[in-house]
């Protein structure tokens, strides 16, 4: 269990590199999802999952760290209906087929593929053609 504990964090750190430079590059979705990605990876499947969750978790992106707020605003002054989830708001929660509205994101968040909604009066974007939740905006 142990060995597994070192070669888990060894991936880590060989994708600490790349976090730093996604980040410096604007891409802080993309290192934030590589970060979730690697330990929720390595949860579920030990070190090969870390690696495997990390490769993933960057390709999702989202919306960066810093622009979150701004677009938490801006889903307040748009006033979209909040969803009532019984299930906790958390990223891979899938919703259901009907009854959820989804809304395009401005161009300038940088996000393309996804949509966002309002889930338990959360702001979260969704990957619309399986309604899973690819990112929480807290």
């Amino acid at each position: 269990m142990s060995k597994q504990i070192l070669l888990a964090g060894a991936v880590l750190a060989m994708l600490a590199p790349a976090t730093a430079f996604a980040q410096s590059n604007a891409q802080g979705g993309a290192a934030a999802g590589a970060a979730t990605g690697a330990v929720g990876g390595a949860i579920v499947g030990g070190p090969v999952g870390a690696a495997v969750g990390g490769v993933t978790g960057a390709i999702v992106g989202g919306i960066a760290g810093d622009q979150q707020p701004r677009f938490r605003q801006y889903v307040v002054t748009q006033r979209p209906p909040s969803f009532r989830y019984e299930s906790e708001v958390a990223v891979g929660a899938v919703l259901p087929p009907s009854g959820v509205t989804y809304y395009e994101v401005p161009p300038e968040y940088n996000v393309r593929g996804y949509r966002y909604t309002v889930v338990n009066d959360t702001p979260v974007l969704v990957d619309p053609g399986t309604r899973r939740v690819v990112q929480v905006i807290r």
